[in-house]
């Protein structure tokens, strides 16, 4: 007799179903995503972006008071766009490398203008702004007072600087906005051509969502209305000055960032699908044998397995539980302690005053015989015992 062991369709399904509802929901929520996002998101701190996240209003606030915003997204027309008739806002000064940061910090240190620099970490304000530094704890309070002299501070009162604190070595340089005496707002000056440098600890008074709460939307016009020019620098990949040498990029800078993001979140799920899915012990399947086995023949053939490998302690471990499971009922013990000795020896010596408890706990309990003959002589005393409490 044959048996094959294909799959069929229907248990293939069976197997494979959760598998394809989850790669199905997945593919559902992917897409929906999309089209969200498609709709609705244009980009983080981008003057083109009507989106909570966005900075159209307060671009267009500086356009009502006869200020021209002008977005560059490469490194060579934001150094071009330098000058001291300009503010030049770098948006996200993380996502430039070393040498972009030293390019642009040099080109703004020389040309008499304004840089501001939205939330910049120990990754690139020491580049961008010689002298200051970045504490590793950002600050929990969103608003906070000025606490200094710089006009622009003073007349806006209280504002959502709250985020990366900062301190710096420069001399003339104006604090403003403290958390736990570290600054959240840095203004400092240039060494020449009278320029500054205004360090922004945290992007809110820039967001559209948060442009009416405290004093944010006076704060950011005048931090950036002091010059007729706006240049508004966003990062971009198609920057060819994004890598060391201005040449090609490689497969991972041509990768936006939320795609290892997503990643990781794949392999989470492969992971968490093989574990759930994975061959694991469970349950014997019952099959139809060809020919029936006598009980006797089976335990016969286990009683060879046990003195193939000499395992009289497994042997004398099993006898003694299903003599105890038997002699439970007999003097009235419940079956759940039938294995305690303090519940089932008490009970046998009552109904055997003749046999000591303690020759009963060695028989019930004892240790595992250490031969054959030891064990042949266990087995024909424990039989003596069951037959002896049935008798009495």
């Amino acid at each position: 007799m044959t048996t094959s062991s294909a799959l069929t369709a229907r248990q293939l399904w069976t197997r494979t179903r959760g598998i394809a509802l989850a790669v199905v929901l997945l593919l559902i929520g992917a897409v929906a995503i999309a089209v969200v996002r498609s709709q609705t998101k244009h980009g983080d701190l981008d003057p083109r972006s009507a989106d909570p996240s966005g900075s159209r209003a307060v671009a267009e606030l500086l356009a009502d008071r006869g200020v021209t915003t002008r977005v560059v997204t490469t490194l060579d027309a934001a150094r071009a766009a330098t000058g001291p008739d300009t503010t030049l806002l770098v948006a996200v000064p993380d996502l430039l490398t070393h040498r972009q940061q030293t390019r642009i910090a040099t080109a703004a240190a020389s040309s008499g203008g304004r840089t501001v620099l939205v939330a910049p970490s120990s990754w690139s304000v020491g580049r961008l702004a010689p002298g200051v530094s970045a504490s590793p704890v950002n600050s929990v309070d969103a608003a906070l007072d000025p606490d200094c002299a710089l006009p622009e501070a003073r007349r806006a009162g209280s504002a959502e600087t709250g985020g990366i604190r900062y301190s710096t070595t420069v001399r003339d340089a104006e604090s403003c906005y403290p958390s736990e005496r570290r600054a959240t707002l840095l203004r400092v000056p240039a060494a020449s051509g009278g320029g500054d440098t205004v360090v922004l600890g945290a992007p809110d008074i820039l967001l559209n969502s948060r442009l009416d709460k405290q004093g944010n939307a006076s704060l950011a016009l005048q931090l950036l209305g002091s010059r007729p020019h706006l240049v508004w620098y966003l990062p971009s990949l198609a920057d060819s000055s994004a890598t060391e040498n201005g040449g090609r990029k490689s497969l991972f800078d041509l990768l936006p960032s939320g795609w290892l993001w997503a990643t990781l979140q794949l392999f989470a799920a492969a992971l968490a699908a093989a574990f759930w899915r994975g061959r694991r012990f469970g349950p014997l399947v019952p099959e139809r044998l060809p020919v029936a086995i006598r009980a006797s023949e089976t335990t016969e053939g286990r009683a060879r397995l046990y003195r193939k490998v000499d395992a009289r302690d497994r042997a004398s471990t099993g006898l003694r539980s299903t003599t105890r499971t038997r002699l439970a009922p007999l003097v009235g013990i419940p079956a759940a302690q039938a294995h305690t000795p303090e519940a089932l020896l008490p009970a046998l010596s009552a109904r055997l005053p003749d046999s000591g408890e303690q020759a009963l706990h060695s028989l019930l309990f004892g240790a595992p015989p250490r031969d054959d003959a030891a064990l042949i002589a266990l087995t024909d005393r424990l039989d003596a015992l069951e037959r002896e409490v049935r008798r009495s």
